[in-house]
């Protein structure tokens, strides 16, 4: 038997990186799939890369009325949510002393409030015994220069995950957070060598993870082999922001 089989998930930007993984794990693992990603031709890739279980929706979490689609569409092919990855996300460097109120307003939209509505309009379809899955980041515990924002951001998807886990107590809904450190993913692909070689230095296992090495840590929360665990934040950063 597969650790998810017949369970009904929803990940969002599961279009490239950690959400992408995390949907070809989740369907290898047995469960149907649901992505969302706001570029159509990147959704349409997406699904054809996971091959089956998988249905692609096009929306951008920031937008309530996209959300409610979303949900729309769950309701109407599986009539049931059992997973619920929020994993889109957005950050960008701005310094203190030259942020806007744009850039902070984008940067709570996404990740704060998408990850919010991403939630609570799962819940109404959710199973009893689901399991919710945000994805922060060592932004969330460590202070970074000119990526403040993003940094406040991710700690309020830790605070989330706190209250969610007493709220959804009753309904044996588990609530975490996994919370990656330097990940190969397309977001490093503009960074210079040099830049990626200082990160990596910094960093005790000495290499940047995998996309594959979250949507590992993803199958766990959503399986029963972590049906005692919630309210954690799961570090997959390779000691960055534990020593």
């Amino acid at each position: 038997m597969k650790k998810l089989d017949n369970k009904v998930a929803v990940i969002t930007g599961g279009t490239s990186g950690m959400g992408l993984a995390t949907a070809k794990r989740f369907v290898a693992e047995g469960a149907f799939v649901f992505i969302m990603g706001r570029r159509q031709h990147e959704l349409d890739a997406a699904v054809k890369d996971i091959g089956s279980n998988v249905t692609g929706v096009r929306g951008d979490i920031a937008k309530l009325a996209d959300l409610d689609r979303l949900y729309e569409i769950v309701k109407a092919q599986k009539g049931r949510v059992d997973i619920v990855f929020a994993n889109a996300g957005f950050g960008e460097f701005v310094a203190t002393d030259a942020m806007t109120e744009a850039h902070f307003n984008m940067t709570f939209d996404i990740n704060v409030k998408g990850t919010l509505f991403t939630v609570q309009k799962a819940l109404p379809l959710f199973s009893d015994g689901g399991s919710i899955i945000l994805t922060g980041s060592i932004a969330s515990i460590k202070g970074i220069p000119a990526f403040g924002v993003y940094c406040a951001s991710k700690a309020a998807i830790r605070s989330f995950v706190r209250t969610w886990t007493l709220e959804l107590k009753d309904r044996k809904i588990r609530a975490n957070v996994i919370s990656p450190g330097t990940i190969d993913t397309p977001i490093l692909a503009p960074l210079p060598k040099q830049a990626i070689a200082q990160i990596v230095a910094s960093i005790p296992m000495g290499r940047v993870g995998s996309a594959d090495e979250i949507a590992k840590a993803a199958v766990f929360l959503a399986s029963d082999d972590s049906s005692f665990v919630t309210g954690i934040e799961l570090f997959v950063d390779g000691g960055t922001a534990q020593v």
